[in-house]
């Protein structure tokens, strides 16, 4: 007898499917159709305490770069001397 090696094979979880009454069963389960909430939607209904800040106003002071401080030619941040890995290139250690 000839082989067919193009066939598909099943294995032992394939040949212990379910049956089709089990599965017509299942489709008339009230959760097999539920659809999941889309998390933003769910996050716009939520108001944390406390998270109204539109009455707030920011204020940062600026300060110039110091003389013990560098500015990173990779990542363009400005840090402290200890930081610096190439001299020449004025290259921070986090980009190294």
């Amino acid at each position: 007898m000839a082989t067919d090696y193009d066939a598909p094979r099943k294995n032992e979880e394939d040949q212990s499917e379910e049956s089709i009454e089990e599965l017509k069963a299942r489709r008339h389960d009230k959760n097999s159709g539920k659809v999941d909430e889309d998390e933003t939607e769910a996050a716009e209904s939520f108001e944390l305490p406390g998270a109204d800040l539109s009455h707030e106003e920011l204020s940062v002071e600026v300060k110039p770069k110091q003389d013990d401080e560098f500015t990173c030619m990779s990542c363009f941040l400005v840090h402290h001397r200890s930081q610096l890995a190439d001299a020449d290139k004025m290259i921070c250690r986090d980009c190294i």
